[in-house]
Formats: structure tokens, C-alpha cells, sequence
């Protein structure tokens, strides 16, 4: 992909996302990799979604995080979508957001349980919640650090990040990705819509509990596994 078409993937996600009710102000951010050009694309820190142009998107060094296209300074949250990238093989899209009621786990430090078919079609069981940063994380290189609790809690819990597309950052907000953009913010949406049916199941009735394996299983196989078989060829 030439860095014109990055730009311009990049730049319409963001714009979506300004759009979507998931972000206020400007708490959310979008990016794509180009692993063939050893490059990501990312939006730059604190400029309005819908004043974006595609050369405003900066495009940054995959092995090193430095600048390499672009006048304006990235997102603060860079550094924590390059860990990622360089950490999952197979994701190519990162959204970001503190979107109100996946934000609402993340700062309640509660795991997102799955309580029916509609998060399971996305997410293939609970949406794990992220391990805390320790203080020298947050006193040095806070951002990476970020990334690497990312990490570490998927390795520790033994999650394929292909299936669970989506993390909670304690006292932070959610994560989301996939193998675009455009699929990273489709599951930024899945996550939200999923944590605010979470928490009206949970007012109904307190001690709901997730759906029975086999339900998950089908749910999540039918539209992801090998013999997938929702939608078109």
C-alpha cells in the first residue's frame, strides 16, 4: 500500500470515529500498518476528526516509532499502538476510544463477561481486563507501558489476539484492533455496544452469568472458525 493510500485509509477511520459517538472531544485515535513498508499511520495528537486531511496523518517507523512522513507531532498514544503492532503479527488496525460504557469496565477494573450471542459473534469469550501498570510503568515511558501490560495479560492469559480483538485498560478504556482499520473500528463499536447491554443485563439481574460454552462456541465459530459460514463468499 503506498503511503498516500495509508494516509487516506487513516484518515477516513478517524473521521468515521469522530462521528460515531465513541469519542468526545478528541479521546480516540485510529491507526493502520503497512508491515510490508515497515511503516504505521497514525492521527496526529489532538487535532479535531473532522478538520483532518490526509496529510495531516503521520506516518511512523514500525521498528522504532520515529517519524518518518508527516509535520505534525502523533498521538500521545503512539508508542502503545507500535508495541501492539510489533507484538500481534496478525493485526494491521488499532482504535483507541473512552467510549462510555467500555470505559465504565475498564475504570470499574472488571473483566467484560459474555452474557450473550451478540458479544460472542465478536469477541470469543470475555473481553479480559488488562494487568495494572506498576508505578515506575506509569513514572517512565507510561504509553509503551501501556502496550506491554496489553501484552503481557494476552500471553499470561494464553489469548489469540485474532479472537479476542479487544482489551480493557484498567482506569483507562478500551482498546480495539483487527486485520484493518476499518475491521478495528468495527470492533471498537461491537465492544462498546456489548459492554452497555453488559451492564443493563447486570441492573436486570445481578447475578447473570456468561452463556453456556457450547452457545460461545457456535456463535463465534460460525462467523470466524475454519468452517465459517455466516454472510457471503
Amino acid at each position: 500500500m503506498k503511503a498516500r493510500e495509508l494516509r487516506e485509509e487513516v484518515c477516513r477511520v478517524n473521521r468515521e470515529l469522530g462521528r460515531s459517538g465513541l469519542v468526545t472531544l478528541t479521546w480516540g485515535n485510529a491507526s493502520a500498518a503497512d508491515r510490508a513498508a515497515g511503516v504505521l499511520a497514525i492521527k496526529p495528537s489532538g487535532v479535531d476528526y473532522e478538520a483532518l486531511k490526509p496529510e495531516d496523518i503521520i506516518i511512523v517507523s514500525l521498528e522504532d516509532g520515529r517519524v518518518v512522513e508527516g509535520t505534525l507531532r502523533p498521538s500521545s498514544d503512539t508508542p502503545t499502538h507500535l508495541c501492539i503492532f510489533q507484538s500481534f503479527a496478525g493485526v494491521s488496525g488499532i482504535v483507541h476510544t473512552h467510549s462510555t460504557h467500555a470505559t465504565a469496565w475498564a475504570q470499574a477494573r472488571r473483566p467484560l463477561p459474555c452474557f450473550g450471542t451478540t458479544h460472542a459473534d465478536h469477541f470469543y469469550g470475555e473481553v479480559p481486563l488488562a494487568r495494572p501498570l506498576r508505578p515506575e510503568e506509569i513514572a517512565e515511558n507510561y504509553e509503551w507501558n501501556t502496550g506491554v501490560t496489553i501484552v503481557d495479560s494476552f500471553r499470561e492469559l494464553r489469548l489469540d489476539p485474532l479472537q479476542m480483538p479487544a482489551v480493557l485498560v484498567p482506569g483507562h478504556g478500551p482498546f480495539a484492533w483487527g486485520a484493518s482499520a476499518a475491521k478495528a473500528y468495527e470492533n471498537a463499536i461491537a465492544l462498546e455496544e456489548s459492554a452497555r447491554m453488559a451492564l443493563m443485563t447486570l441492573a436486570l439481574r445481578p447475578d447473570a452469568g456468561p452463556i453456556p460454552r457450547e452457545l460461545l462456541d457456535k456463535h463465534f465459530l460460525r462467523k470466524h472458525g475454519p468452517g465459517a459460514y455466516y454472510g457471503q463468499r
